[in-house]
């Protein structure tokens, strides 16, 4: 059993590596054909453009990953299936709960690098990637909007730990490659929904610790009533620098500009949190969180497909008809699994029901394929 277990591992992992350069290479062309046009603008040049295709690569290891073992399972197990070697293991009294049991431990090796993958080095290479692209071109990243960026966070009476009196719009008209906030404008409402406080800022920092310092503030306190008599007590002051306590965080604002399925799991709960707490739309961002959790384990679910072409004979099909069927059943569960997050989305479908639902599906279907050549 060890020697087995340690034969198709090699096997195995050999030849899951292999597609994965092939699917890593011709996407990467695709990405690198896309930039093009942008070389030479400010100061992109062809260097930032390979650094950008570079770092997108984390990205599509995670996304690819099950697929890649598919196909580099079905081609090993076929191989075997050729040569006789699967005959001759099943002589040797190797049943289908033993070649199982092998795949689910080389399968694990997978999930961890899936998780790996998909939580800390594709979300970090992504933010890095887009720092330097808008870096490069002197570009910020709210400028593809006319008005600039909104949000909402909560006001709470200490810091953040206190009850909530109120609820802060936040208007931004540029976020830097640096982080940095410009032309900032809060607008500030009590419990009941009257506008309490207008604040404009020219820029500001983030300090840490939910505190971001404002500079060349202006302070506009409204009271509660905007009769003709209370005209007057509309109050204005000009301060150097104001220090504001709030929920939103760099990361949440760079959230805003992120694909939710590049993201890590710990960012996407953070901002459903924070989307929930503001008692704003999260659905789409919790779908994407429960896909992030289950998408690494479809490698299991990939191999349990793959296990049915090693028991087919070879007038069944060569080795390249087996690959061939593999690559259509992998990209079948990459549309389908992108199709369900749309469809749960439209039909407000429970989001851990719309992650599973594929890999549920094709679990079924691999079992299925196991029953109909054990018997056949």
């Amino acid at each position: 059993m060890r020697i087995l277990q340690k034969y198709f591992s090699v096997e195995i992992v050999r030849a899951v590596l292999f597609v994965m350069v092939a699917l890593l290479a011709l996407f990467s062309f695709f990405d690198l054909m896309s930039e093009l046009p942008s070389v030479n603008k400010g100061g992109y040049r062809l260097q930032h453009a390979l650094l950008y295709v570079t770092l997108g690569m984390p990205g599509y290891i995670y996304e690819f990953m099950p697929i890649a073992v598919l196909i580099g399972t079905i081609y090993v197990l076929a191989q075997f299936a050729s040569n006789s070697e699967f005959t001759i293991m099943r002589a040797a009294s190797m049943s289908t709960v033993m070649a199982g049991t092998i795949l689910i431990k080389i399968g694990l090796v997978f999930v961890a690098l899936t998780f790996l993958f998909g939580e800390v080095i594709a979300p970090y290479s992504t933010k890095l990637a887009e720092r330097i692209k808008l870096t490069a071109i002197g570009a910020s990243e709210t400028q593809q909007f006319r008005t600039g960026l909104w949000t909402k966070d909560l006001i709470r009476e200490n810091g953040l730990s206190g009850e909530v009196i109120g609820s802060r719009f936040l208007n931004v008209r540029e976020i830097l490659p640096n982080r940095q906030l410009k032309d900032v404008k809060m607008f500030e409402f009590d419990k009941n929904f009257h506008l309490a406080r207008e604040v404009t800022a020219k820029s500001a920092e983030y300090q840490g610790k939910n505190v971001w310092r404002l500079s060349d503030v202006i302070e506009t306190s409204f009271p509660r009533t905007l009769s003709a008599e209370d005209i007057a007590n509309v109050k204005s002051q000009a301060l150097s620098s104001r220090d504001v306590v709030s929920e939103v965080t760099p990361d949440i604002l760079s959230v805003l500009f992120a694909d939710p399925d590049r993201m890590s799991a710990v960012d996407l709960a953070a901002y459903t949190q924070h989307l929930n707490d503001n008692k704003q739309d999260s659905e789409r961002y919790e779908i994407a969180f429960w896909k992030k959790v289950t998408y690494p384990f479809a490698t299991l679910v990939m191999m349990a497909l793959a296990l049915p072409f090693a028991y087919l004979h070879v007038r069944s099909g060569g080795i390249s008809l087996k690959i061939f069927s593999g690559i259509m059943i992998g990209m079948v569960f990459y549309l389908i699994n992108s199709l369900f997050s749309h469809i749960g989305l439209l039909n407000t479908w429970p989001a851990a029901v719309t992650a599973l639902v594929p890999s549920i599906l094709f679990l079924g279907l691999a079992l299925a394929g196991l029953r109909y050549v054990e018997r056949n």
